[in-house]
């Protein structure tokens, strides 16, 4: 299996906010991010809790990432349910913790380029994801990631950001197992 791992020395940078936060968790946090949405090329978010309280705000991502985990524990059946909707063609893929694997670059390419949308369901960890999302998709797109005990984080893709988030991606190690 090809992919990108993250090395050890990376961890501290990653755990920096590369966005806005928007303290606090559900709906009321959700409906201020919403609120602030303006002409998004593509709304994608990454985690189940982020997924499922956009989806019961009345938006539905036109891409998502899911484990079926929060802070690497199963979530709740209603939101494992809730995370589900009748719009989204759902994929599978395998990445392991850690890793960004061949298979979920190439995924991501391929909704980044679908009119559908799609949630892409990861066994393993979605958390890296986050990262070739912002690499890959289009400029004036959003990426919302949950940081636990915190709030969301809300991404804007520029430019800038692409490049910034590009350079992170490059220093992973690429292996094959």
């Amino acid at each position: 299996m090809k992919g990108y791992r993250l090395p050890v020395e990376l961890r501290d940078e990653l755990r920096q906010l590369h966005g806005e936060l928007y303290p606090g968790d559900g709906i009321e946090t959700t409906k201020k991010i919403i609120h602030d949405l303006e002409n998004c090329t593509k709304v994608i978010s990454v985690g189940d809790i982020v997924t499922f309280n956009l989806l019961n705000a009345g938006l539905i991502p036109d891409i998502s990432f899911v484990d079926n985990k929060t802070k690497r524990s199963p979530v709740s059946d209603q939101i494992t349910q809730g995370t589900k909707h009748g719009h989204f063609s759902t994929i599978t893929v395998e990445s392991p913790p850690g890793i960004i694997t061949e298979e979920l670059l190439q995924e991501i390419q391929a909704a980044m380029r679908s009119d559908k949308h799609i949630q892409i369901v990861i066994k393993g960890e979605e958390d890296l994801a986050a990262l070739p999302a912002i690499a890959m998709a289009p400029i004036s797109s959003v990426i919302i990631y949950g940081l636990p005990d915190k709030g969301a984080v809300v991404v804007r893709v520029t430019e800038d950001k692409k490049k910034e988030i590009q350079l992170l991606l490059n220093r992973m190690k690429f292996k094959e197992k």
